[in-house]
């Protein structure tokens, strides 16, 4: 099976069981770009890997460093199946080319709500805003409360940032961690957004503080990326 470039990863697709996000630290923004190219060459040079992913996107990170890696699988099992038989010599690959790559072991995740922020139907982001949230233990109640809390807020804000085009909210499986994949229109879109009053991209509402200030939150960051790399299995012709 061949392999397919796209825009973004679908995040409608029902057999996505899993999330796997993670981080690379490659140290340049030319090292940055070196590790795109590798990555897109590693993939391209084969054909889709069975087991695998469903999808597989890269961004590369404001901070001139990093690239976001953020994969959907069928299940577990798919993954821990490519990891013995097809991940190593796509990396060797990769690391042939920019050596010294450190990599963060990915968190997984499950889809658990998308909202829509309105706007012109088909924008492309122009920018990735990835936000963790860390708690206190693991309570996956408590994940999709706070989930539902910022919907609440979303729906309820007077004044929401023009520049946003959509939130997918994932839960983590081990009931710790909440990561938003949120796509804008550009990164200044989002710099305006936290510029606006307000504490974050909303706007002062008691929902929005509830969100803020919600119990057992303990960590966290936002970090800006720009979209670099989509792929996903390519359709055969017949």
């Amino acid at each position: 099976m061949s392999v397919e470039f796209v825009s973004r990863p679908d995040f409608t697709r029902a057999d996505a069981g899993i999330v796997k996000a993670s981080t690379w630290d490659v140290g340049t923004p030319e090292r940055q770009r070196l590790a795109v190219e590798a990555i897109r060459d590693a993939w391209a040079a084969r054909e889709w890997p069975r087991p695998g992913p469903l999808s597989y996107t890269v961004h590369a990170g404001e901070d001139g460093r990093t690239l976001f890696h953020y994969s959907q699988w069928p299940d577990e099992e798919s993954y821990r199946a490519f990891v013995r038989a097809g991940r190593d010599t796509r990396n060797a690959e990769i690391d042939a080319a920019v050596p010294g790559i450190e990599r963060i072991a990915p968190h997984t995740y499950e889809l658990y709500r998308s909202a829509s922020l309105g706007g012109p139907d088909g924008r492309e982001p122009g920018c990735v805003v990835i936000v963790d949230v860390e708690f206190e233990g693991a309570d996956k109640a408590r994940q999709r409360d706070w989930v539902d809390g910022v919907f609440e807020a979303l729906g309820t804000d007077p004044a929401p940032a023009p520049g946003g085009i959509g939130g997918h909210f994932h839960v983590s499986t081990d009931g710790t961690r909440v990561l938003n994949y949120a796509e804008w229109v550009s990164a200044q879109a989002h710099i305006d957004a936290l510029a606006a009053p307000g504490n974050g991209v909303g706007s002062r509402t008691p929902q929005w503080e509830r969100v803020q200030d919600y119990p057992g939150v303990t960590g966290g960051g936002v970090h800006r990326y720009t979209p670099a790399l989509s792929l996903r299995p390519g359709v055969h012709k017949r």
